[in-house]
C-alpha cells in the first residue's frame, strides 16, 4: 500500500534521535506536501552535509578538505586554553557568550551509565598528546564544561585526575547551571555566570 520510496524514508529517518517510525511517517507525508522547490532545497541541504568532516584536533565539524575546523585554524584564538564540552551544540552555546577565546575538545555524548565509549577515550588521549606535543606539556587552563548531572560530575572528576599534571589550572563551570541542566539549553546569562564563577 505504501510505496517503497516512503518505506525507505521511514526506515532511514526512524533511526534518527527523537524520531521513531510514527514521527518519520508523519515527516514523509509532510514533505510530500511541499512544493518541488522546497523539497529540492531540503534535499540539497542534506547532500551538503556529506561534504563536511570532523576536525582532527577538537572533533568539531569542519569543511571537507581542510585538516582543522575554523576555530582550531584561527590564529587569534588561545590554544593554551581548552574547554571540554560534551556535544557540538554545547560548543555553539559556549561560543555565544563571546567570552571564551580558547580552543575546545568535543568529548561526545556521555552514556547514561557513565561508561566511556572508545572514541571518547581516544579523544582524551589525543588531547593529552596535543598538550604534550604542541604546548610543551602544560595547558594554561582546561575548563570542564560538562552538564551538571551525576554522569557529568563523574566524568569531570576523571578528567580532572587524568589532566592534573597537564594543566596549570583545571576549572569546572559553577552551579549557576541547575543540577540536571544541560549546557546546550542554558541561556547566555546563566552560562556566562557559570563560566565567570568557574572553579
Amino acid at each position: 500500500m505504501i510505496p517503497d520510496e516512503i518505506k525507505q524514508f521511514i526506515d532511514a529517518f526512524s533511526r534518527l534521535p527523537l524520531l521513531g517510525p510514527r514521527q518519520a511517517t508523519r515527516l514523509a507525508f509532510y514533505l510530500l506536501g511541499l512544493d518541488k522547490t522546497s523539497l529540492q532545497d531540503l534535499s540539497s541541504a542534506l547532500k551538503n552535509l556529506a561534504s563536511l568532516g570532523v576536525c582532527e584536533r577538537c572533533f568539531f565539524v569542519k569543511v571537507g578538505g581542510q585538516k582543522y575546523c575554523g576555530l582550531c585554524s584561527d590564529p587569534k584564538r588561545n590554544s593554551r586554553n581548552i574547554a571540554i564540552v560534551e556535544k557540538e551544540t554545547d560548543l555553539l552555546t559556549f561560543e555565544k557568550m563571546n567570552k571564551w577565546n580558547g580552543h575546545y575538545l568535543v568529548l561526545g555524548k556521555l552514556a547514561e551509565r557513565g561508561i566511556w565509549e572508545q572514541n571518547q577515550k581516544t579523544r582524551l588521549e589525543k588531547l593529552k598528546e596535543r598538550i604534550i606535543g604542541e604546548l610543551g606539556g602544560s595547558a594554561d587552563e582546561i575548563v570542564i564544561a560538562l552538564n551538571a548531572t551525576s554522569i557529568g560530575d563523574f566524568t569531570a572528576d576523571i578528567i580532572r585526575e587524568e589532566f592534573k599534571t597537564l594543566s596549570k589550572k583545571i576549572t569546572r563551570l559553577s552551579r549557576g547551571l541547575p543540577t540536571g541542566g544541560e549546557v546546550e539549553f542554558a541561556d547566555e546569562t546563566t552560562l556566562l555566570h557559570s563560566f565567570e564563577k568557574r572553579s
